[in-house]
């Protein structure tokens, strides 16, 4: 079993909780994920590391309620124990000195990004970091950010905090500055990291996306993960979760995301009906 040592909402609707997984947070690094589950029949979720702490044996996740098995999870608190809790799944990115470097996350991506961030300030980069949401109050981890960063920029949607628009504008006005960026790292909602790719593709910055495909098993068996890069098919599980964001196909990534859209929202209906019948 694992505990749940500490919890905290962080925004209306996104949770972090630390839990205690020594060998999860031994050999975990940024970029990877892990695979829980609430029961032993319950749902697989995956969720990227937000944190580890080598030292004290815990691992920081951060997500947000967008389903039953989500909502399920919220509910749960400190010195409750999750029984599966798998990890760390996927490759690592690719943390080098590479100079200049761009990190964009939006959403409740700025949690995965966080960590990529601070690996690569630790690596000697110089770390721009984009963060953005819908409203200031959905905000999370700005301080964090700040701290993994030489430079903050802030967009809100709703124009309540920052910069009033998207992270992209952002994106576009710090490559219009004519410093060169080496790699750009963009994590969020995956309408926003096709539209990050398409601003950064005329000025031919690598950009790396980290997909968020279905996924059952995390191993490569199931094939639910699979997304279409440079041509090639590839399991987000094994392959990634990182790729070449100007490589994607997302008009398939995002048909794929959507398939069981609707089932999703019947579940949720009917376990808010207390498992009756939604339909009155």
């Amino acid at each position: 079993m694992y505990p749940i040592l500490s919890k905290k909402p962080l925004a209306p609707s996104i949770t972090l909780m630390e839990i205690e997984a020594p060998e999860v947070a031994r050999k975990a690094r940024a970029g990877q994920f892990v695979i829980l589950r609430l029961s032993e029949n319950g749902e697989r979720i995956p969720l990227t590391i937000a944190d580890f702490d080598r030292q004290r044996g815990t691992v920081t996740i951060i997500f947000q309620e967008v389903g039953y098995t989500t909502g399920q999870l919220a509910a749960f608190e400190p010195g409750d124990a999750l029984p599966d809790f798998v990890g760390p799944l996927g490759l690592p990115s690719e943390v080098e000195n590479y100079g200049h470097v761009v990190c964009v996350g939006g959403g409740v991506g700025i949690a995965p990004v966080y960590p990529i961030a601070r690996a690569l300030k630790e690596a000697g980069n110089e770390v721009t970091a984009i963060v953005g949401a819908r409203s200031k109050d959905l905000l999370i981890l700005e301080e964090e950010m700040r701290g993994a960063s030489d430079r903050l920029l802030v967009a809100t949607d709703d124009g309540s905090y920052g910069h009033k628009g998207f992270v992209t504008d952002l994106v576009k006005q710090v490559l219009d500055e004519g410093r060169p960026v080496a790699r750009l790292w963009a994590v969020g909602p995956m309408i926003m990291m096709r539209n990050v790719a398409e601003v950064t593709r005329p000025y031919g910055v690598r950009t790396i996306v980290s997909l968020n495909p279905i996924m059952v098993d995390g191993t490569g068996m199931c094939g639910a993960c699979r997304v279409v890069v440079g041509g090639r098919a590839r399991f987000a599980c094994v392959d990634g979760p990182e790729f070449d964001g100007h490589e994607v196909d997302w008009d398939l990534a995002m048909r794929r995301l959507a398939m069981y859209r609707e089932e999703e929202q019947q579940a949720l209906a009917f376990h808010r009906n207390g498992g009756g019948c939604a339909c009155r």
